[in-house]
């Protein structure tokens, strides 16, 4: 079994979801009292999100590849960043260490890929849905993305960084996210990427009868593959 190295903290309630999730599917996959070898770097959120949104995206980077630097010294065979946004410093990370970056959007472009699903609306922070970071790699895969109009996309981004990163799930917001969600299957979306991986704390599948791919979910399983692999 590889050792997963885990950047997460951002924010630390999706990133426990990220270990819970992991250890499941290793468990699922060889039993027993089986769970991952894994290695958490944990950033403090507090420091990068204003980073974010001063589009300090240099100073986001060096966070971040500092914190892939220490766990390819830990003894990492490769790694997951814990969050959707901050991908947009991948190509930063993977030149500053010599282990793999297990890339988020690949996972889910092959998941989407599996169940043919060729067009998808995405929903995340306005930085994942209005950048091109994170569609463009999408639609390299041959996936055609659309995505909320402004209005909604504040709703949504407001949501996560006020609510869902502070650990509060409010039933307001699931009935927002619920109505974009149906609004954008009928401009025709067959699916919905939920590009956040805090959105899966407030809606799951069990609440719309539209295919959702959480992110989160799939890049945990993504890991565990890859970790299982011979």
């Amino acid at each position: 079994m590889k050792t997963i190295g885990v950047i997460g903290g951002m924010s630390w309630e999706s990133t426990q979801t990220y270990y819970r999730l992991i250890n499941q599917k290793v468990r699922e996959q060889l039993g027993g009292l089986h769970c991952a070898k894994l290695i958490l770097y944990s950033v403090d959120f507090a420091e990068i999100e204003p980073l974010q949104h001063a589009g300090d995206w240099d100073g986001t980077a060096e966070i971040l590849t500092e914190a892939a630097q220490a766990l390819e010294t830990a003894g990492a065979d490769f790694i997951v960043l814990a969050t959707n946004t901050m991908h947009k410093v991948a190509p930063e990370i993977e030149l500053a260490v010599q282990i793999p970056l297990l890339h988020i959007v690949d996972a889910t472009a092959a998941a989407l890929q599996a169940d043919g699903v060729t067009t998808i609306a995405l929903l995340g922070t306005k930085f994942t849905m209005e950048q091109d970071f994170y569609r463009q790699r999408l639609e390299d895969h041959g996936v055609c993305v659309v995505v909320p109009n402004a209005a909604q996309r504040n709703r949504i981004n407001e949501v996560i960084f006020n609510e869902l990163c502070r650990g509060k799930v409010e039933a307001n917001s699931k009935v927002d996210y619920l109505e974009i969600i149906q609004e954008m299957a009928e401009f025709g979306a067959e699916a919905v990427i939920l590009g956040c991986t805090e959105i899966g704390m407030l809606i799951n599948q069990s609440d719309t009868t539209i295919k959702l791919y959480d992110t989160t979910e799939i890049h945990a399983a993504s890991a565990v593959a890859f970790a299982l692999q011979h």
